[in-house]
């Protein structure tokens, strides 16, 4: 496996989230922009009603009753103008934060979904489908509170923050200072504040996908928990999920509780201007200003506060959006699969393949498969046996590349499997597992999942030779019915609609890992009845945990301890009187009926 695009050293917050927005971050530039002009142009009236005020009070230094009307007709007609552009800007700009926002999510959600195409199958066994919802879903709408809203924020309140300091600066620069005191001190408490609850972010996001996976599983499971009268344990994961996240989200809030009241108290409008009133009654008192002169610092500074607070709430959101981010950026970088180079066009539909000094091991440790050799001549069966934890699966979803060996290699006509695209490898290879996968669709989409463009005809050929096609009539809308809704199939019968779709696929290469393990008596004799048909002519690889259903085998391998211990034909294997042949005697075999024999 490859990991692309990782660099050799964690990226920071700052980032990751710049990388998560890179496709979008000019737009949300030109948008706080925008948010930025458009609130300082918004302000103008604040002033212009000062200055009218002023005209009005001090009518003695304003000229004549003319000339006074004249002014604030003018003043009135500019407040108005820059009230209307100022609107607007910040209109615009809201509506391209929000276009961007839409065109990163579907971005986002098409990059991870390509990403996760090219991801080894293996990955997705080893997650919980809850922690890939997570971010593909919920984590993504969390980042609407940064596209969407942040830098348009951040810029309407600059825009205020700068318009309104220069505005009181021109004023008179004393009572500018005075009347600013109160913001420096709720920044202090905002941002400690904020510190002590980032240091738990990470707690808190983990507790949420705790959650998460708590829940799919418990759903997953409810059959199973009713069925042996477990309530109380299964309760109990989500109960402990619950509390964790919930201890976790105290120490979150905890230092934002006494700090943020403290610190909004002080940036309210009403102390602010008591501020101002305060301060400007003794500049007064002093002489060093007229009464008029306190009004503009009333009206503008109390007009600061709104915006501060509200980034403020923005700000908290952050804290969130920069964790959905990361785990974003995580499963965007998420290793794939390496395609290497020189792999042939199509691949031979007769093409041996071959198993050669094959080890893996999950965890870099301890070897599940140590130097595998053998291989699968075309048309015929070779069978897998063994203990269970011989390494069976592992062997047959390598070959099927869930993931790549630690060590040697698997070919077919010679092209390491490496070299093969995993569309192609994948119309070259069928499988049928016993894990049965299908989608929450229709049964005819299930079918044709891998050839959409099937057309009924074929589609019912398969089921056919599935052994479904009766079933599936038998339902209240016939192939239309969907799967979890109209269509409540028993795992047998899901097993044969997995069956229909591999099929359909018509591979020369055909991989059955315990495919009648979760069957029932009669569901497994229709299942070795599909599977006989189907196996006609193919190359077949069978994962078998009962000896006889695999005893007319062309090659049965014998695993043990990671390693082929045995490798022959029934009889061959029982001659030997070796590790098979105890297998076969402690099994109790006897000659298989005919119902009962494999697809070998």
């Amino acid at each position: 496996m490859s990991v692309e695009d990782v660099s050799t050293s964690p990226p920071t917050s700052a980032g990751t989230v710049a990388e998560v927005l890179q496709p979008i971050r000019g737009r949300l530039l030109i948008a706080g922009t925008l948010a930025a002009f458009g609130t300082m142009l918004s302000l103008v009236p604040l002033a212009g009603i000062a200055h009218v005020a002023q005209l009005l009070l001090t009518p003695e230094a304003s000229g004549t009753d003319a000339q006074i009307q004249a002014q604030i007709w003018q003043v009135a007609g500019i407040s108005l103008a820059c009230l209307f552009v100022g609107m607007s800007l910040v209109s615009l700009g809201e509506m391209l934060a929000h276009l961007a926002d839409n065109s990163i999510t579907r971005h986002l959600r098409l990059a991870i979904t390509r990403r996760l195409a090219k991801v080894p199958l293996g990955w997705f066994t080893s997650r919980a489908s809850g922690e890939v919802k997570q971010a593909m879903q919920d984590d993504i709408n969390t980042l609407h509170s940064l596209t969407a809203h942040f830098y348009t924020t951040l810029g309407r309140t600059l825009g205020a923050v700068v318009v309104s300091v220069l505005y009181m600066l021109v004023m008179d620069w004393r009572m500018a200072l005075v009347s600013l005191l109160p913001f420096p001190l709720f920044l202090l408490f905002f941002f400690r504040a904020t510190k002590a609850s980032g240091e738990n972010m990470q707690a808190f996001g983990a507790g949420m996908t705790r959650i998460n996976n708590a829940v799919v599983e418990f759903i997953n499971g409810i059959p199973v928990v009713k069925a042996f009268g477990i309530e109380g344990k299964a309760h109990g994961s989500y109960r402990e999920a619950v509390d964790t996240f919930a201890a976790a989200f105290t120490d979150f809030t905890r230092p934002l509780v006494s700090a943020i009241a403290n610190a909004h108290a002080m940036l309210t409008p009403v102390a602010v201007l008591g501020v101002v009133l305060a301060f400007g009654t003794l500049f007064t008192s002093l002489g060093w200003i007229h009464p008029t002169d306190i009004l503009p610092f009333a009206l503008v500074a109390p007009g600061m506060c709104a915006p501060l607070l509200l980034l403020s709430y923005v700000m908290h959101d952050l804290h969130n959006a920069t964790g959905a981010a990361q785990r974003v950026h995580a499963l965007l970088h998420t290793p794939v699969l390496e395609t290497l180079m020189g792999g042939p066009m199509e691949l031979d539909a007769k093409a041996e393949i071959r198993v050669e000094h094959l080890s893996y091991s999950y965890d870099g440790d301890t070897p599940v498969l140590d130097d595998i050799n053998f291989s699968l001549k075309p048309g015929t069966v070779t069978a897998i046996v063994g203990a269970s934890g011989a390494g069976k699966s592992t062997l047959a979803r390598l070959l099927l590349r869930f993931f790549d060996p630690s060590a040697g290699r698997i070919s077919i006509g010679g092209a390491d499997l490496r070299q093969i695209d995993s569309s192609r490898l994948y119309r070259h290879i069928g499988f049928v597992l016993q894990d049965v996968r299908l989608i929450h669709a229709s049964l005819r989409d299930n079918i044709a999942l891998g050839r959409p463009s099937a057309s009924q005809q074929e589609i019912e050929h398969a089921a056919r030779t599935a052994n479904i096609h009766e079933r599936i009539l038998a339902l209240p809308r016939g192939y239309a019915s969907v799967i979890g809704e109209d269509a409540q199939l028993s795992g047998g019968e899901l097993q044969r609609v997995s069956i229909a779709r591999a099929v359909l696929l018509d591979p020369p290469v055909l991989v059955l890992d315990e495919a009648t393990a979760s069957a029932d008596a009669e569901n497994e004799v229709q299942i070795q009845h599909a599977l006989s048909r189907f196996a006609r002519g193919r190359t077949v690889l069978v994962i078998a945990h009962r000896l006889d259903t695999v005893m007319h085998a062309d090659q049965i391998i014998v695993l043990d301890n990671a390693r082929i211990r045995e490798q022959g034909n029934h009889q061959q294997l029982l001659a030997r009187n070796g590790h098979y042949a105890r297998l076969w005697a402690l099994g109790g075999y006897q000659q298989p009926t005919e119902e009962a024999q494999s697809p070998c």
